[in-house]
């Protein structure tokens, strides 16, 4: 009969083990890892059904234009073309169904230009800052600043 080494046991024993935890882990992965995972990259082609589903917040720029064609052309050429409405204004897809039973609501200009124009050392230099209470001294930025167009 063919004996193992002694030396050897600890080896065989260790191999046994690695093989074990193969096992294991295979095991697990197959419970945790959603049927189809991997066929489109990373994702799983479930997920885009389930985003699918959910019920849309946002109209998209095209339709307040539709509306708003005054703001949209005042907006196209200012220097914040580039912003969609719902940036500022919030979502609009409730708006956009029916414009008399929702509308949005009333906008603090402080509290939104501040978002993007407040003074803070890691925005880029080319993008207008100001200290927000020495710039305003209590005024709302639409008293000095047109609202889609906010150039001086």
């Amino acid at each position: 009969m063919l004996r193992v080494p002694r030396d050897a046991e600890h080896l065989l024993r260790l191999a046994l083990l690695f093989a074990a935890g193969i096992v294991v882990f295979l095991v697990v992965r197959s419970l945790l890892v959603p049927a189809g995972f991997g066929e489109l990259g990373h994702f799983r082609p479930g997920a885009i059904l389930a985003n699918q589903q959910k019920p849309l917040h946002f109209a998209g720029r095209a339709a307040c234009d539709d509306c708003h064609a005054e703001n949209a052309t005042t907006l196209a050429a200012s220097r914040h073309a580039k912003i969609g409405c719902e940036s500022c204004h919030g979502p609009l897809a409730a708006h956009v169904a029916d414009p008399d039973a929702t509308k949005p609501a009333k906008l603090d200009a402080v509290e939104l230009c501040s978002r993007c124009h407040a003074e803070l050392p890691s925005r880029p230099k080319k993008q207008p800052q100001v200290e927000i209470v020495a710039h305003s001294e209590g005024e709302s930025c639409t008293e000095c600043h047109e609202a889609h167009d906010p150039t001086p």
